[in-house]
């Protein structure tokens, strides 16, 4: 082998959740192991996640968490390397933290701390890291070792490690790169769009609801494939907040959304209630005490609202029950790639061990994190997929 050419054992491309995960289990037994990332710092997507505060983890991991065309392929990382063995980690570095609603784990202070924990772990197993690091060309030799050509130097190595991200948050440096290195060594990919993404509105809904901008409200958000309680925030652009991202994940273009804004009432027969106990009050005085204001004229006809309970019939109680509870709304499109927390598809999980996230077609060539196909829920599922996904590889690699 040329002396141009810099030996090591593990070279993973992607200094990402994934990325340092595999290195850091590959050090520990002993392997040489260099990442390489074209960004300026490690771990750029853990410092901005979580609002700055990184939810690192969910309480409650389940496969059904997780979207992909192989829904049982994530089941044996995710088995072995569990969020109790990633909590166990982030207690012996006595990382603060504390959950939040729907088991999510936040860290207390800062989501720096989960990246100087990854890179102290690093350091402890003699792992190299190379930023600012383009890579130009990859190759594998005959005797089986691959060829990385990159902007910083030359490098053979016996495993390569795909840990580089998928296409969301561009401005975060996202590439397709591990897309592309997939379809050069012959592995099927499925089509890629944005996943965890708010949603854009037609015209006329845009127009209708822009006035709402900045209201959050609970709701339970539904489509033919999933649904989800959790609040939905109007913005000038179109919808957003939790349930709506979680929703986007398994909404298609052209698809109507349902959402019901008073989930486990019984609206109708609350009002009926309502109207025998108070029959002078006005509707949106009723309604107001358990809506935001602004909603209203939106949701209902204004002149409606006006009314008194005792005006309304079992029709109309049932209609206004319709229309809070069954609300319909076709999205334009998702914002797209740049808010996008997550990118569905990428690498076919049948061309991938999901024991080891070695390819079955190319020995020693590995794919890790959000480049294959599992994307999780919005919550800390994704950290947990990148720190399992990146720990199984870093046992044999």
């Amino acid at each position: 082998m040329s002396d141009k050419f810099k030996q090591t054992d593990v070279l993973i491309i992607g200094a990402s959740a994934s990325g340092l995960m595999c290195a850091i289990e590959a050090g520990k037994r002993g392997r040489k192991v260099v990442v390489l990332d074209h960004a300026n710092r490690a771990g750029k997507k853990i410092l901005m996640s979580g609002g700055g505060r990184c939810n690192f983890t969910n309480m409650n991991i389940e496969a059904d968490n997780y979207l992909s065309h192989n829904p049982h392929f994530c089941k044996s990382a995710l088995s072995r390397y569990t969020q109790w063995d990633f909590i166990a980690l982030v207690n012996e570095h006595n990382i603060a933290y504390h959950e939040r609603d729907l088991g999510k784990l936040f860290c207390d202070n800062s989501a720096k701390d989960i990246l100087d924990m990854l890179l102290d772990e690093c350091k402890k197993a003699k792992v190299k890291i190379i930023l600012d690091c383009r890579i130009e060309d990859i190759k594998k030799t005959d005797s089986g070792r691959f060829i990385i050509k990159t902007s910083v130097a030359g490098f053979s190595a016996t495993s390569c490690i795909i840990a580089s991200g998928g296409l969301s948050i561009p401005k975060m440096c996202a590439s397709p790169l591990g897309y592309k290195v997939a379809e050069q060594f012959g592995l099927h990919l499925w089509p890629t769009s944005p996943g965890l993404v708010p949603f854009t509105l037609q015209p006329q809904d845009k127009q209708k609801l822009e006035a709402l901008a900045g209201i959050s409200v609970e709701c339970l958000v539904s489509n033919e494939c999933a649904q989800f309680r959790e609040n939905i925030l109007f913005t000038h652009r179109g919808l957003s907040g939790p349930a709506i991202l979680q929703i986007s994940s398994y909404w298609r273009p052209g698809e109507t959304i349902n959402i019901d804004f008073l989930p486990g009432i019984n609206i109708a027969e609350w009002l009926t209630t309502r109207r025998k106990k108070q029959p002078q009050v006005k509707l949106k005085t009723i309604i107001t005490e358990i809506l935001p204001k602004r909603l209203l004229p939106v949701l209902l006809d204004p002149a409606f609202i006006e009314q008194p309970l005792q005006n309304l019939s079992k029709e109309k109680i049932n209609n206004i029950a319709k229309k809070l509870q069954q609300w319909q709304i076709k999205p334009n499109a998702t914002e797209g790639y740049r808010t996008a927390e997550v990118t569905l598809g990428g690498v076919d999980c049948d061309e991938i061990s999901s024991k080891t996230m070695e390819s079955k077609k190319v020995k020693g060539l590995f794919f890790i994190g959000e480049v294959i196909d599992v994307t999780g829920w919005l919550g800390g599922y994704n950290f947990q997929w990148a720190w399992s996904s990146g720990w199984c590889a870093g046992q044999v690699v």
